[in-house]
């Protein structure tokens, strides 16, 4: 479980997140939702105790049933082990191959584990993700749905119990956007907690159980895709009109125009 509990963030003098109170719990996939500057990427920083808030605080539990503990007093390898965190469109910065860089997700196991479970582990997210036959090429020869599966077999290869991820599906096609959705999922249904920030609102609400709407900063909804998505809040929040169809499948967000400052 994650708790956090009055978050405020402040940079340079500017107001980024006011007063943010959030439980998330495992076995979810939570999409973070909400347009440009909401605060997405700032509140996965402090989720994943990169960031340091200006007030308040992140709790952690692990394992179920023990004391909440502010998560920034964790040591950081015990940390790493219990979550991990995709940055938005990471690209490394050495030409690895794909088995080589997914190895590094292993890190934080080094002299916990046996070399046979960390092979084991690697295997598995190789094979997870669909990039068994990709093993030995390097990253630089990938395509951008490859390399950002690379990136999150390198994530399952750490057998965390938390993912924060940011914008995993920006500038995938459909196909792949699907692959990683249903990947993320994946990894909720079996006990994970997912926390996404995502700007396709129709995957959002087709994956995810519950969708946080972030507006300059402040939480403006929290709840299931089909009470977030509503057209008043598309209106306040995103400035659109949207048709919005709730199917048994998901909701359809289909956006209509935008609005001008006098609507």
């Amino acid at each position: 479980m994650l708790l956090a509990q009055h978050l405020h963030l402040t940079l340079d003098t500017r107001p980024i997140l006011h007063d943010l109170n959030l439980s998330l719990a495992p076995g979810s996939f939570v999409g973070l939702i909400g347009p440009n500057g909401a605060g997405k990427s700032s509140l996965l920083r402090l989720l994943a105790g990169l960031s340091i808030p200006s007030a308040g605080q992140v709790l952690a539990q692990q394992p179920p049933g023990q004391a909440l503990r502010p998560l920034r007093e964790w040591p950081a390898k015990e940390r790493s082990r219990w979550l991990a965190y995709l940055a938005q469109q990471e690209k490394p910065a050495w030409p690895l191959a794909v088995e080589h860089l997914v190895e590094l997700g292993r890190s934080p196991w080094l002299g916990v584990a046996s070399a046979a479970e960390d092979e084991r582990a690697v295997n598995e997210a190789l094979t997870q993700t669909d990039l068994l036959l990709l093993r030995d090429r390097s990253i630089n020869q990938l395509s951008g749905g490859e390399l950002q599966r690379a990136q999150l077999a390198r994530v399952f290869a750490g057998e965390p119990k938390v993912i924060l991820a940011d914008e995993p599906i920006a500038a995938l096609d459909p196909y792949h956007q699907l692959h990683i959705m249903e990947l993320l999922r994946d990894c909720a249904d079996q006990g994970g907690l997912v926390v996404a920030a995502l700007h396709d609102l129709s995957l959002a609400a087709r994956f995810c159980q519950r969708l946080l709407l972030l507006d300059e900063g402040r939480l403006v909804a929290d709840g299931q895709p089909i009470d977030v998505l509503t057209p008043e809040n598309l209106s306040q929040v995103y400035g659109i009109s949207a048709y919005v169809d709730c199917r048994e499948d998901g909701v359809v967000v289909i956006p209509r125009q935008r609005q001008t400052r006098e609507d």
